[in-house]
């Protein structure tokens, strides 16, 4: 056991805790990153379908339980970076009306505590952190925005500018998807980025995706009062005898405890692993789980609604990066269904060693028949679409933990409008093109509508911020309610999911928490 003291010590490396660090290396600080992974290897896997999508080479192994006792391997990595070594860089601003009470078929959406404008100036400087490429006054839906963003969009490739072409003549408004990555086309010599079709659910092997490993973490360490420890797990996080402060973290370095202190501890594992971290650290003073005498640590699990189609077609597909394109023409609804619908995006390339990894069990044996020059050649007239909606926090959508047992209980709520936006987005497709057959099938790092829970990727939610102690974990600055010097910095703070990708707002958030964490420093 040993014991050193740190000016702030942050737990986890990703959109949060990544971005926090950011922001904070250079006050000088003295600053302890504990990640329980490693860096994600640079090889050649990382560009293989076969090895991302039906070995899930960069996925845990560990096993966690359903609302039933079913085991599942959940789908995310432990890595300097989380889960943005592997996410899909699209890196979009919630609507502004996202932040009210918003009224769904199935229920409330709460409204936040702040609003957009509160979380504006934040965008804007995520926006520049991570290389953001799109095209601002496209989506007719687009909050206000201070500052363009700070790189042009990515340009479509012939097939998908046609398909825009199709969805403009029906009246739609697509827009640029906004994307985290380093790409120059005015210079692609010195572009980092190659625009490969190994990107969305893949590392990048050239570090060319804007992630919070190689856009944060890595900068931050260049700073001397900044140390980062990786295969280091922290497994327990104990207070002083009062209880409202935490005094010791306990760290799991090489099967030996450790023990280091700091005068703020910042706990930033993602959603899921964040309430975990919470509820393993109970004690006399917090009986039930830290900061969680409200009983809210680990409630109103979201992660949305999703369905990613498969749009198989006569004419073929040669896109590289096809992941371009956004329609937010069904974000709020329709005339004739005045509820939020979602949003639709189009996903990276179909590969055809995509396809047996993500087929649906019913159609498994089928496609085990077909051989690999006939999978390849499904995936060159294949164009994948990915539409997303929101879910409702529900108290009983919960992280909880039996024993050492982690259990992920949750129902799918809201389903309606995901039905719908899901039929309506097949009408689209055979409108413009008539040689389209779309089929629902789980493609991507998520599966479909009745999403296999282990697909979490945009888990939020478990300790959502607040101005009420007795429904919040959170105040306002992100810190705990019960717990001096204890913040929670990644998706728990939500208390609504909205329809976009979090990402983008994870990052926001971020930056604001580290604004006030500066001062409280001082």
């Amino acid at each position: 056991m040993s014991a050193e003291h740190y000016d702030l010590i942050v737990i986890g490396t990703g959109a949060g805790g990544g971005t926090l660090v950011h922001r904070l290396a250079a006050t000088g600080k003295k600053i302890l990153i504990l990640e329980r992974g490693s860096f994600l290897p640079r090889e050649k896997e990382n560009w293989s379908p076969k090895e991302v999508y039906q070995k899930e080479r960069y996925h845990t192994r560990e096993v966690w339980h359903d609302l039933k006792g079913n085991p599942f391997r959940p789908g995310i990595g432990y890595w300097v970076g989380g889960n943005t070594k592997v996410y899909g860089a699209a890196l979009l601003r919630m609507r502004q009306k996202d932040f009210d009470a918003v009224t769904h078929h199935g229920g409330i959406s709460p409204a936040w505590p702040l609003k957009y404008d509160d979380f504006e100036p934040y965008y804007t400087a995520a926006e520049k952190l991570y290389n953001v490429h799109g095209l601002a006054g496209e989506d007719p839906i687009e909050p206000p925005m201070s500052q363009g963003y700070p790189h042009s969009p990515v340009s479509h490739e012939p097939r998908m500018q046609t398909l825009c072409d199709g969805f403009l003549h029906q009246g739609l408004h697509p827009f640029h998807l906004p994307l985290g990555i380093k790409l120059d086309e005015t210079h692609p010599e010195l572009s980092a980025c190659i625009r490969c079709s190994t990107c969305d659910g893949y590392p990048c092997l050239v570090q060319a995706k804007a992630d919070a490993d190689v856009n944060a973490v890595r900068p931050a360490q260049q700073q001397a009062n900044v140390t980062l420890m990786t295969k280091a797990k922290v497994v327990r996080l104990h207070t002083s005898p009062s209880g409202r402060e935490v005094s010791q973290v306990e760290v799991e370095i090489e099967g030996r405890s450790q023990l280091f202190s700091a005068d703020i501890v910042v706990v930033a594992c993602g959603a899921i692993n964040s309430a975990l971290l919470l509820l393993r650290s109970a004690s006399d003073q917090h009986p039930n789980g830290l900061a969680n005498s409200s009983d809210q640590v680990g409630r109103n699990f979201m992660k949305h609604l999703a369905t990613a189609i498969l749009a198989l077609s006569t004419k073929p597909n040669p896109a590289v990066y096809q992941k371009t394109i956004a329609i937010n023409d069904f974000y709020w609804g329709e005339p004739d269904f005045p509820y939020p619908m979602g949003q639709v995006q189009n996903t990276g390339n179909v590969l055809g060693d995509m396809i047996p990894a993500e087929t649906p069990p019913a159609l498994a044996p089928l496609v085990k028949l077909v051989p690999g020059f006939g999978l390849e050649r499904i995936a060159s007239h294949s164009t994948g679409w990915w539409l997303q909606s929101e879910d409702l926090p529900a108290p009983d959508n919960r992280v909880r933990l039996m024993g050492e047992q982690v259990c992920l209980e949750y129902q799918l709520n809201n389903t309606q409008p995901h039905e719908r936006l899901a039929h309506r987005w097949m009408e689209v497709l055979k409108a413009v093109d008539h040689s389209m057959q779309p089929y629902l099938i789980p493609m991507g790092i998520y599966p479909r509508n009745s999403i296999p829970l282990q697909a979490v990727g945009h888990q939020c939610g478990t300790c959502r911020f607040g101005e009420d102690p007795v429904t919040s974990v959170l105040d306002l600055n992100c810190r705990t309610h019960e717990v001096d010097n204890l913040y929670v910095v990644d998706s728990s703070f939500f208390p609504s999911n909205s329809g976009v990708n979090p990402t983008l707002t994870i990052m926001a958030n971020a930056l604001r928490v580290a604004e006030h964490l500066q001062a409280r420093m001082q």
